[in-house]
C-alpha cells in the first residue's frame, strides 16, 4: 500500500527535501500490514507538513491533485500527479498565514480551507476545474470566550462547571469518573492577571472537518473553541461555536457516524464530546483524560477512529504513547482503555488501516506500524519500521 509522506524541511529544522512516498508491503496491496520502506521523494518543496487530497471531480480524477500547507512559506500549494511517483507544481502558491499547518478540501472539490496556527487565521480558497486554488478570502477572526471581549459570549455559552456535575449525574457510577472535573472552584483572578492572560492567549487555528449537511468546523487551541460554520457566496459564515474549558487548547477533530464530533486537546490531552440539538446548536456533552499515564509537559497530536467506529487514538507527544479510547452509549460516552508505547519518538501524526495503525515519529525520524488487537482495540508492539525524514503528515493513496 502507498502513502504520500509530509515533512518538514530544513526551513523547520528538518531533513526532508519535500513530500514522499512510503510503501507498507508491495504498493498495490489493501492492507497496511507488510514492509516499511521509504521509496523517496515524489515533490521538492519546502516543509509540507500536511497534505490532503482532491476528491474527485468530473476533470480531476481522485487523488490526482494533492495540496500541501508549506508551514514556514504561509502558503497552500497544489502539486498534480505527472507519474507514478511523481508530482509537480499546480499553479502558484497562494498565501494563506503565518504557520499555516492543515487542508481540508470540501466533498464536492469546490473548495479547500487552510488553518494557521501562527495568527489563527481560517482561509477560504476557490478550486478551479483542475483544482488550482486562488481567491483567499480570510474568515471572521475567532474571539476569545475567555478574554474581555469574549466575556458576554462566554455567558451564553455553556457553563462548563455544571455541564460537568449534570453530566456526572447522567452517567452514572459506572462513567462518572470519566467526566473531567471541571466543577471545581478555581481561584479568582486579578483584573492584571486577567489582562495578561488575555494578552498571552493568541488566537491558533489548527484543522478544520466537514461534516455531513454541508457544515464546517474548525479549532482553535489558543482561543480553546470549537466553530462552526456555513460556505456562503462571500466566505465562511460563522453560525455557532463552543467554548471548552480555559487551557484546554482543541487540535484535532473526528465525526463519528452516531452525530458526535470528539475533540482531542493539545494542552490538558483529553478528549471531549460534542453534539448537535434539534435546533442544530452544538454543545459539550461529554469528556475524558486520554490516560491516566500522560504526563505533565505532553501533548496531544493526532486523532484518529477504527474502522467500525468503536475504538478512538490520540497521539500523546512527550511521553511518546498511544491513547486508546473506546466509544460507549450512544457515542455521547468515551471511555479510555489504554495508554500504550508509540515506538517512536515525538509520534506527530497517524492513520488506522484496517487492524494496522501506521505512526510517524517526527524527532526519530521513522514511520512504525503497530498491529491493533481486534478484541480490545490496543495496539501491541511495533510490527515493522523505517526511516524517514522528520514526517509529519501520512495520506493513504487511494
Amino acid at each position: 500500500m502507498k502513502f504520500w509522506l509530509g515533512g518538514y524541511t530544513a526551513d523547520m529544522g528538518g531533513s526532508a527535501s519535500g513530500f514522499g512516498m512510503l510503501l507498507a508491503g508491495a504498493a498495490d496491496d489493501a492492507s497496511a500490514g507488510g514492509a516499511l520502506a521509504f521509496a523517496g521523494e515524489v515533490a521538492t518543496t519546502d516543509s509540507p507538513s500536511w497534505l490532503a487530497p482532491h476528491p474527485g471531480s468530473l476533470t480531476v480524477a481522485p487523488g490526482d491533485v494533492v495540496y500541501a500547507a508549506l508551514e514556514a512559506r504561509q502558503q497552500v500549494q497544489a502539486f498534480r500527479r505527472t507519474g507514478e511517483a511523481t508530482f509537480a507544481p499546480l499553479g502558484a502558491p497562494v498565501a494563506a498565514g503565518a504557520a499555516v499547518c492543515h487542508v481540508a478540501v470540501s466533498p464536492d472539490g469546490r473548495f479547500l480551507i487552510a488553518s494557521c496556527w501562527g495568527d489563527g487565521h481560517v482561509v477560504r480558497m476557490t478550486l478551479d476545474a483542475a483544482g488550482r486554488p486562488s481567491s483567499p478570502v480570510i474568515a471572521p477572526a475567532a474571539t476569545d470566550p475567555y478574554g474581555p471581549d469574549g466575556a458576554a459570549e462566554q455567558a451564553g455559552d455553556i457553563d462548563l462547571a455544571a455541564a460537568a456535575r449534570a453530566l456526572r449525574e447522567a452517567a452514572g457510577e459506572e462513567y462518572a469518573h470519566l467526566v473531567p472535573d471541571h466543577d471545581r472552584e478555581e481561584p479568582a483572578a486579578t483584573d492584571g492577571a486577567q489582562d495578561e492572560a488575555s494578552a498571552s492567549r493568541p488566537s491558533r487555528a489548527h484543522q478544520a472537518a466537514f461534516l455531513p449537511g454541508g457544515l464546517i468546523a474548525t479549532t482553535d487551541l489558543g482561543y480553546d473553541v470549537v466553530r462552526f460554520w456555513r460556505d456562503g457566496a462571500n466566505g465562511l459564515r460563522q453560525v455557532h461555536q463552543v467554548a471548552l474549558p480555559q487551557g484546554s487548547g482543541p487540535r484535532h477533530m473526528v465525526w463519528h457516524p452516531s452525530g458526535h464530533l470528539y475533540v482531542v486537546t493539545e494542552f490538558s490531552c483529553e478528549l471531549f464530546v460534542l453534539a448537535p440539538a434539534v435546533d442544530g446548536t452544538w454543545s459539550l456533552v461529554g469528556g475524558t483524560p486520554l490516560g491516566a499515564g500522560t504526563l505533565p509537559g505532553d501533548s496531544a497530536a493526532e486523532l484518529a477512529a477504527s474502522r467500525d467506529g468503536e475504538f478512538l487514538y490520540a497521539g500523546v507527544r512527550g511521553s511518546n504513547t498511544l491513547a486508546t479510547l473506546r466509544v460507549r452509549g450512544a457515542g455521547e460516552y468515551v471511555e479510555p482503555v489504554a495508554l500504550v508505547d508509540a515506538g517512536v519518538d515525538w509520534p506527530r501524526h497517524h492513520v488506522v488501516v484496517r487492524d494496522i495503525l501506521l505512526v510517524a515519529g517526527q524527532l526519530s525520524h521513522e514511520v512504525a506500524s503497530l498491529t491493533l488487537d481486534v478484541r480490545t482495540g490496543v495496539p501491541g508492539r511495533v510490527r515493522q519500521r523505517t526511516d524517514a525524514p522528520s514526517p509529519t503528515c501520512l495520506l493513504p493513496v487511494r
